[in-house]
């Protein structure tokens, strides 16, 4: 069952994207809420590991057709020059795509411990993640 009764633009495109990003076998995909914090520079993050920059640029390129698919608006990219970390910022959701070793050395999420945490299974539902959880990765 989804935790909201009806979703947002924005939370359909958060749960469109963390789809995505599994569907090209992204690891430990993590959704964090920052709606309710203040300084937040958007609603939410999406991060995702991958093992090589290959891997990045697939689901990049993934998420980008879908956006013309489903006529949604196209992110501002970053990091396509050097893959290694790329950014999909569609104002009120960044998609954070990382490759493993990157992702264990900034561990974004501790940043933003604050936030609401989730995942988001086949059915597009969100489940209701930890902090802890979230950080278990990193043990």
């Amino acid at each position: 069952m989804p935790l909201f009764s009806e979703l947002n633009e924005t939370q359909k495109l958060t749960v469109l994207c963390a789809q995505l990003a599994e569907d090209k076998l992204a690891e430990n995909v993590s959704i964090l809420d920052l709606s309710k914090i203040e300084s937040s520079p958007a609603d939410y993050f999406i991060i995702a590991s991958c093992e090589s920059e290959n891997q990045i640029l697939a689901i990049t390129d993934l998420i980008l057709a879908n956006c013309v698919n489903y006529r949604l608006v196209k992110p501002k990219v970053e990091g396509l020059e050097s893959p290694e970390w790329v950014l999909l910022d569609f104002f009120d959701l960044v998609v954070h795509i990382l490759l493993k070793d990157n992702r264990n050395f900034y561990k974004i999420e501790k940043i933003w411990g604050d936030a609401d945490f989730y995942k988001v299974n086949d059915d597009g539902d969100l489940l209701l993640s930890t902090f802890e959880e979230a950080m278990s990765i990193y043990e």
